[in-house]
């Protein structure tokens, strides 16, 4: 289904990127990948899965292009790759900005309201 009338669409590439971050087990694996390359053993350590479940994860992530797997001997190391995830989060900073606009005109409106009500709010004074 292609998308028409709405202007600037995201990338095809953000679905893929949105996918993998939708399952909590793959945004583990990629907060264990930011502090540095591991194996699929040592991503399976934390989790109550089997290392094929997890190799399944990594899939999802490397389609995505989270990740980079090399072979290193024996070793098929996984690697964080960043540049879906600063895509992405452009792509949301625009809704951020969306959001702010949004929050500073309801500051700016119950401002007004607060000063209209204690103008009206307090009694006459009378005098003597």
């Amino acid at each position: 289904m292609q998308l028409t009338g709405y202007g600037r669409t995201a990338p095809r590439h953000l679905d893929a990127t949105f996918a993998a971050l939708a399952d909590p087990t793959r945004r583990a694996i990629l907060a264990r990948l930011a502090t540095g390359e591991a194996s699929v053993t040592q991503l399976a350590a934390p989790f109550k899965m089997s290392q094929p479940a997890i190799s399944k994860h990594l899939k999802v992530l490397e389609r995505a292009g989270m990740i980079s797997r090399e072979r290193d001997a024996q070793r098929r190391p996984s690697r964080l790759v960043a540049k879906p995830l600063a895509e992405a989060s452009k792509w949301l900073e625009q809704y951020r900005q969306f959001w702010e606009t949004s929050f500073q005109r309801l500051d700016d409106l119950l401002d007004e309201l607060k000063s209209t009500k204690k103008r009206i709010g307090r009694p006459a004074r009378t005098k003597r």
